[in-house]
């Protein structure tokens, strides 16, 4: 052995030195999930709480986001909106799942009030995908298909008039 005495002496010099990359900063995770997709405030804080960010660190990092407009509750619900109502659902199931978001009483109302959508069409549309037997008149596939519909979040008013329709 020759040398400084270490065992490897050409070897690992020889090696390029890998660079670990800094770790991400609350706010810069923060954002690379914001740029993902929409998220709540709410979820955006337990997201980085999982990934170990302090919850005093979380809540500023979000609410510089927040301020420079790349955290919105509302946006983040109308998205939501948008996407579980084209994806077959109710206006009580969405309601529901945003309020499982920590969105408040007053954004919720503004948005499912803001809809521009048909909750009878979509549950129409929902029958014909999902239960096109229950438009032919047969008594128990409509049963089916009304407790379907009403799984999904639509009120019996979206039901009745969504089959009354299929019926005239």
């Amino acid at each position: 052995m020759t040398g400084s005495g270490g065992g490897d002496d050409g070897v690992a010099s020889s090696a390029p030195k890998r660079r670990r990359r800094p770790e991400p900063t609350p706010l810069q995770r923060a954002l690379g999930l914001l740029t993902r997709r929409e998220h709540s405030r709410l979820e955006l804080a337990r997201k980085l709480q999982q990934r170990g960010v302090e919850r005093a660190q979380a809540d500023a990092a979000i609410g510089k986001l927040t301020e420079a407009g790349w955290q919105d509750d509302g946006r983040f619900a109308e998205s939501l909106l948008r996407t579980r109502a084209s994806g077959g659902y109710g206006p009580a199931y969405i309601r529901a799942e945003l309020a499982t978001h920590g969105l408040g009483s007053e954004i919720i109302a503004a948005v499912m009030g803001g809809f521009e959508g048909d909750w009878v069409e979509n549950a129409r549309d929902l029958l014909q995908r999902r239960h096109p037997q229950a438009l032919a008149g047969d008594r128990d596939a409509r049963r089916k298909a009304a407790d379907f519909l009403l799984r999904r979040g639509f009120g019996m008013e979206h039901v009745r008039a969504a089959m009354e329709a299929e019926q005239g």
